[in-house]
């Protein structure tokens, strides 16, 4: 089954986010657990969590349809040491936070050389700040995404995201979501090598780490490397690609999460998405 869902709005606390996602007919969804343009944030109460819990089970979202997004700040594989230091610190907050939530899985940007080491040296502190990371928290996985390749960010290789899984000593806490905007504008073709993209990820990750997806269709062009999310249907990945997405039962049972720009329309978009459902070309 397709658990197609959104990164709903936490506005008035987190416990509103199931509210948010049943409302435009998610069977999935994302959430920030503290606000992402700060280093730190209040703590979630004992009463907001179990209000969160008590309405995820009320409108029947269960942890591995939930993935939440950690802040934007955080790099954790900066080559500034006290940033490498906050983040790491952050990026534990995030992890404890969906702990306190009964949550599963947080998603997370891999991090960025900034021009000042070298992509190998970066992706190795990302694997050792996961490392520190799990040492001091407990039942959440760690979910890689895909990034673009815009600037210096890393990840947007599948040979990327593998070394840094190789280098994580406990791999059952550490996943993938793949971002179909980020991958096609990293390179990857799944317009018209759809198949060959993901043998791509196979050889290099491995699908059993494929935990969740960001669907997003992309203004920008095959391998340009910018990201700039657009609607479904509204950018370059034609109706052909999520056709066969939404027939392809390798990403069945784990979050489908729109990112796309209009968020008015997400509730459309769900149900144009699961339309395509038996309709592959």
């Amino acid at each position: 089954m397709k658990y197609i869902g959104a990164h709903v709005s936490t506005g008035q606390g987190v416990s509103r986010a199931p509210l948010n996602a049943h409302l435009i007919g998610a069977r999935s969804f994302a959430l920030f657990t503290r606000n992402p343009s700060r280093w730190t944030s209040k703590a979630i109460s004992e009463v907001e969590a179990d209000a969160f819990k008590i309405n995820c089970e009320l409108y029947g979202y269960t942890p591995d349809m939930i993935l939440p997004h950690d802040s934007f700040l955080i790099n954790l594989g900066s080559p500034d040491n006290e940033k490498l230091k906050k983040s790491r610190e952050a990026f534990i907050d995030e992890l404890k936070r969906c702990e306190l939530l009964g949550l599963k899985m947080l998603n997370f940007h891999p991090g960025s050389h900034l021009g000042l080491i070298s992509p190998d040296r970066c992706l190795d502190l990302i694997s050792e700040s996961l490392n520190r990371a799990f040492d001091e928290t407990s039942g959440v996985k760690a979910v890689i995404e895909n990034t673009a390749g815009q600037g210096s960010n890393l990840g947007y290789t599948f040979e990327q995201i593998a070394r840094i899984i190789s280098r994580v000593e406990d791999k059952s806490r550490v996943g993938v979501c793949i971002d179909t905007c980020h991958a096609y504008t990293s390179g990857y073709d799944f317009v018209d090598d759809y198949e060959r993209t993901w043998k791509q990820f196979d050889d290099a990750v491995g699908m059993e780490y494929l935990c969740g997806m960001h669907l997003n269709d992309t203004i920008k062009v095959l391998g340009s490397k910018v990201d700039r999310h657009a609607s479904i249907g509204a950018g370059n990945l034609s109706d052909k690609f999520w056709k066969r997405l939404m027939n392809d039962p390798r990403v069945d049972n784990m979050p489908l999460i729109l990112e796309t720009p209009d968020e008015e329309i997400w509730g459309s978009e769900i149900n144009k998405l699961y339309a395509m459902i038996d309709e592959a070309g």
